[in-house]
Formats: structure tokens, sequence, C-alpha cells
């Protein structure tokens, strides 16, 4: 009979053995390659310095009530690194809609820091968005969450801070929308120095050539949000966003789609396409919007997906498998 000191050994050298096995098939993680990111110029840049962007989803709002809170989970972060081969994934905190953080601050912080803690452990980075339309109205429950955030979070690199997901179009960018950031901003960086906060632009985060005329002055690492969706959102936009790049600003796409502005319509491949080749060019991190099986054309799940993270092919939607060969490649060179 083999003694149990020796037992124990041989266990230690399976354990060692299986992870060093791991560790061969599915290499280094995102954030294990990269580091920390900050940004250079108009470009977000990794741990050597070298423009750098990721792909992967959004999470739909977290509210209470809204019924897709239930994929706030780690086995739903753990679906989207293996099956998806994600990057980064966006946790969108529902602020001041019903069942929002307003309403219900635990519930809601107890989802996005799952989502927060499951990306840590995946060596995903993650983006935590103030997903409201009017932040302008609570810039003192924001400061307060961010500032809880940076406390819990702010000595990762995996942690991206989106301050505004989408300023509606009358929120003027020199007198709501940057005011907004001036104080959010330094709140965080009072305790995080270094991680990356993304800025929302006016008009559903579409205005980044007016933000690109008046920036946020002596801040660092800071990048402006630009969202898309590909069936509204064209060339035009595109030309907004070379205007922004051209005059230094760094740009985030924390939000995109396939189909049209709200939501639902048919996927417009050919336009995306054309936004994904921009996005590769200029090396723009990106979300898709959502991770949801609410019953429009956005939704990566048809109704009644579990959010259990055993998702199998035919419970994705259009829209879904579509995206999902899309962010599979992100990383693959573009054919010439």
């Amino acid at each position: 009979m083999m003694k149990t000191g020796s037992r124990f050994f041989l266990r230690v050298l399976l354990a060692l053995w299986l992870g060093m096995a791991a560790s061969s098939i599915w290499g280094a993680t995102p954030v294990e390659t990269h580091g920390a990111l900050a940004v250079k110029g108009n470009q977000i840049v990794d741990k050597a310095g070298e423009p750098v962007a990721f792909s992967g989803p959004s999470f739909f709002w977290s509210n209470t009530g809204m019924l897709q809170e239930k994929y706030y989970n780690a086995d739903m972060v753990r679906y989207y690194k293996r099956e998806w081969h994600a990057t980064v994934v966006r946790a969108a905190l529902g602020v001041d809609a019903k069942g929002g953080y307003l309403e219900d601050p635990q519930g809601n912080r107890r989802r996005v820091f799952a989502v927060v803690d499951a990306a840590i452990a995946e060596g995903l980075y993650v983006i935590v968005d103030w997903h409201s339309h009017h932040a302008e109205d609570h810039p003192d429950q924001a400061i307060r969450f961010f500032q809880d955030v940076a406390r819990k979070y702010g000595k990762k690199p995996n942690l991206i801070y989106e301050i505004y997901n989408e300023p509606l179009r009358t929120a003027d960018w020199t007198s709501v929308v940057k005011p907004y950031a001036e104080s959010v901003v330094p709140a965080i960086r009072a305790i995080d120095p270094d991680n990356l906060i993304i800025v929302g632009t006016p008009s559903w985060s579409q205005d980044v050539d007016v933000a690109a005329a008046d920036p946020l002055k002596n801040v660092r690492n800071v990048a402006y949000t630009l969202h898309f969706y590909a069936g509204t959102h064209k060339q035009f936009l595109r030309d907004k966003a070379q205007i922004a790049l051209d005059k230094g600003l760094a740009l985030m796409v924390t939000e995109w789609g396939a189909v049209n502005a709200d939501g639902d319509g048919g996927i417009d491949k050919e336009e995306t396409l054309k936004w994904f080749a921009f996005m590769k060019q200029h090396h723009l991190t990106n979300c898709n919007w959502a991770v949801s099986d609410k019953a429009e054309a956005s939704s990566h799940f048809k109704p009644g997906t579990p959010a259990d993270g055993k998702i199998d092919d035919d419970q994705l939607t259009a829209s879904g498998k579509f995206v999902r060969a899309l962010v599979r490649e992100w990383d693959k060179p573009t054919a010439q």
C-alpha cells in the first residue's frame, strides 16, 4: 500500500502538471499579456506602450426587475471568454430607470461586482459603466459609487471606468457633460491614479468631434465614448470619429450593435463590417449590446435562454451568432 506522504506528493505533482497543461492550452490571459492600459496620444496602449484593443459583450441594464439581471454572474463571464473568446466585458449599472441603482443600490452593486470579480478571475478587462442618460442630475451618487469601485478594484489593471453611458442630444458638452466629468474624474483619481476612465459624449455618445474641440484638461489616461448601431449610424459617424482621432482624442466603443439604434431591425452586415475594419484600423476596444434574452434583435439570446453559461448554438439569435463570429476573429489579422 502506498504511504500517505507519497500519495500527497503525487497529488501535488498532478496538480502542478494540470496547471501547466492548462496554461499551455489556454495561454496567458489578456490582462497577463497586456497589463495596465494607458492613453498615449489618440491611442490606448498596453504595458509595453503598444496600441491595443479588445472585443467582447456588454451586459444589459443591471436593473432589478428588467429580467436581464439574471445574467450578471460568473458562469456567463466564463461563457463569453470560452465560447466567444471575449477579452473584455462591460457591466452596465442601470442608474435612474425603474429598479436601478438609485432605487436599489445594493442589488445593482452586487450584480455589477459579481461580473467584475469574475472578469478579474478570468483575466479579462472589465468596464464598469454608469448606465444613465441623465448622469448630470446625480453627480454626487456617481462620485460615491466610483470611489467605492476605486477602493475595491483600483489596484487591478483589469478595471476601466465608464462614467456616463449616453448623454442625450440636449446635454450640451461644454455646459453639462464636461462639467460633470470634471467633477467625477478627480474624485476617482484621488483614489486610483492610473486606470482608464472613459467619458461619455452628447447625442448618445456620438458627438466625439464636439468633445475633441474642447477636451478635458490636465487629465491622464482619459478616453472618450463612441457608440454606434450599424443599421442607423453609417459613414457620417465614422467621419465624426475620424475628426476626433485626428484632433488627438483616444476613443473606445463601449457599446455597439449590428442592428438599428432602437435595438431592432435586421442585421446590417455590410455596415457592421465597415465599422469593424474602422475599429481594427484605429485599435478601438468594443463591446456589443447585449447580454440579454429580451425579444429584440440586438439580444444575444432567444427568450428563455438560461443564465448558467450552458448555452447551445440554437439558443443564440441571428445577431448573437453574427457578433460571436466577429468577436472570435477580433485578434486575427485582417486579410489583405
